[in-house]
């Protein structure tokens, strides 16, 4: 059984989104945004994501302007997109830069965070109270707005609650009032979350400093204290946003994360008090109305992006990637995203930069965009199969010849292409100049049925035997060969919304010896193997 929780629905029904975030101040440009455009058509995108910014809406304070609105909508929904917002409140890369001009030249009412040094940081303090309402406030605005201008035809299916929250330059704020905070018991409720988490960083960090009961929050977690006291007052800080927006129009919401502990990274050297791996049951505690908490994905290492999904994929927390690189190894990974952690959208950072001049895609973008298009053709198995262990990435690593999965009754051999191999799609789909390196997906429909989407790469389907099968040596001769279970039909084709299956293209003979077939321009591949 399917058990994925869907945040996102579009007419009451599950909605994938897949697509490009613009870059931070595109917003502002519409020719910028006529260049994502193209780029999102050439990624066959279904979501756009978009900034809004506060200093651009309440450029007085109580006064509103939210006609960037109108320009945002009207191009999503000429394009056939849906709209993903993202607020750049209080807090944007761990800093203050799109607060408007009235907060940032009044630090006495709207106070900043000051470093271990005693000097003001570029950031605004969580525990400043004139903060958060001006921020709640220009928040629930841009809601009503929302809800105004697009509650008939529904293009916007969420909004982003700040952009990366958390402190640039010191693991907490060291104000007078920050430090008062920091030397008063720690929440009962916080004390619990570390004592009933065995197996977190938490849990170590309140073991290490010695497993109180209570305290304040050196005393309960030591050297981290700083990170863990600031993710709490910032996701309460969040949770008041969440809250009064939801109570003007009741979108799902989100928080996007600055990874950086992965490194073994100081807090501060990333934002602290992000919802980073570590601290993100401090964030579930604390911003119950927050729908989902979701990493920003830039690494090159299969290891550390595996390691992102698995901590980002709970049963609280599905896996939502909102940012990732447009080049490179995104190509493969997002792969393991879809397939090995049932991720719930994806999208990738800077579109309009994938495109050259004359609107052409970079050749570093084009593995990219390939990968996106592929994705688009698998959505609604993904919607179907994802969370059932039925969906299998593939993904070819550095030196990796092939790949094996268990398929039921199979087992499912995936063999990649080399320099000297026979490229897999023949005379219908030519060898490029420079293959690029497989991914893509296998997914099991039933017993007998796959689909296959990416490549290049070529699956053999090898059936196991019975436990107690007696074969003849004709028989076990033929399951140690190449030879392929018998095959009803292998289609190129197209499935709608509603599961409806169209196939385009019908391989036999030669297209389909020595395994089934998976090329990025071939698109979706159905295969379906005799009983």
């Amino acid at each position: 059984m399917n058990h994925v929780n869907r945040v996102f629905t579009v007419d009451g029904q599950p909605f994938f989104p897949l697509g490009g975030q613009v870059h931070n101040s595109s917003g502002y440009n519409l020719a910028a945004l006529d260049t994502a455009w193209k780029a999102l058509e050439a990624l066959d995108a279904n979501t756009v994501e978009i900034p809004v910014y506060w200093g651009q809406v309440e450029p007085v304070e109580g006064q509103f302007d939210f006609s960037v609105l109108d320009d945002l909508l009207q191009g999503a929904r000429e394009h056939g997109l849906k709209l993903m917002l993202l607020w750049f409140g209080t807090w944007k890369n761990g800093q203050m830069g799109y607060a408007p001009s009235w907060v940032k030249q009044d630090p006495d009412r709207f106070r900043r965070v000051i470093s271990a040094g005693g000097y003001p940081l570029n950031v605004l303090s969580s525990h400043c109270r004139a903060n958060l309402e001006a921020d709640r406030r220009a928040y629930s605005e841009l809601l009503k707005a929302i809800k105004e201008k697009d509650a008939t035809e529904k293009t916007i299916i969420a909004v982003q609650i700040e952009n990366e929250a958390g402190i640039r330059g010191s693991d907490r704020d060291y104000g007078p009032e920050a430090t008062a905070t920091f030397h008063s018991p720690v929440p009962a409720e916080m004390a619990s979350l570390a004592a009933e988490r065995p197996g977190t960083l938490i849990h170590a960090a309140w073991q290490a400093a010695g497993a109180r009961e209570s305290g304040s929050w050196p005393e309960l977690f030591g050297w981290q204290a700083g990170e863990f006291m600031t993710a709490w007052q910032i996701a309460q800080y969040i949770e008041e946003l969440a809250i009064a927006g939801k109570v003007v129009y009741d979108l799902p919401m989100t928080v996007n994360v600055w990874l950086g502990e992965q490194w073994r990274r100081l807090a501060g050297e990333y934002p602290s008090g992000g919802a980073v791996a570590k601290v993100l049951d401090i964030y579930k505690l604390a911003a119950p109305h927050v729908d989902l908490i979701a990493p920003d994905i830039y690494v090159s290492s299969s290891q550390a992006y595996r390691h992102a999904c698995e901590a980002y994929n709970r049963a609280d927390n599905p896996l939502f990637v909102p940012e990732s690189g447009r080049a490179g190894s995104n190509a493969q990974q997002m792969f393991y995203a879809l397939g090995e952690y049932d991720a719930i959208g994806y999208f990738c950072f800077g579109i309009e930069s994938m495109l050259d001049p004359e609107g052409n895609l970079r050749p570093e973008s084009a593995p990219v965009a390939a990968s996106f298009r592929a994705a688009r053709a698998a959505i609604p198995l993904l919607l179907a199969y994802q969370g059932t262990g039925r969906v299998h990435a593939i993904v070819q690593e550095e030196n990796a010849v092939e790949q094996y999965l268990d398929l039921g009754d199979y087992i499912g051999w995936v063999r990649f292409i080399g320099p000297a191999d026979r490229y897999p799609g023949g005379y219908l789909y030519p060898r490029p100049e420079t293959p690029e390196r497989a991914r893509g997906l296998v997914i099991q429909a039933d017993d007998h049925e796959f689909y296959l989407v990416g490549g290049p790469f070529r699956v053999q389907f090898k059936r196991k035997p019975a436990p107690d099968a007696e074969m003849t040596p004709a028989e076990a001769a033929r399951l140690l060969s190449d030879e392929m279970p018998g095959m009803i039909s292998v289609e190129e084709g197209r499935m709608d919304d509603d599961g409806t299956w169209h196939p385009l293209r019908e391989r036999n003979g030669d297209e389909v010896s020595g395994g089934v077939w998976a090329e990025p321009r071939a698109g979706l591949v159905r295969a379906v193997l005799t009983h």
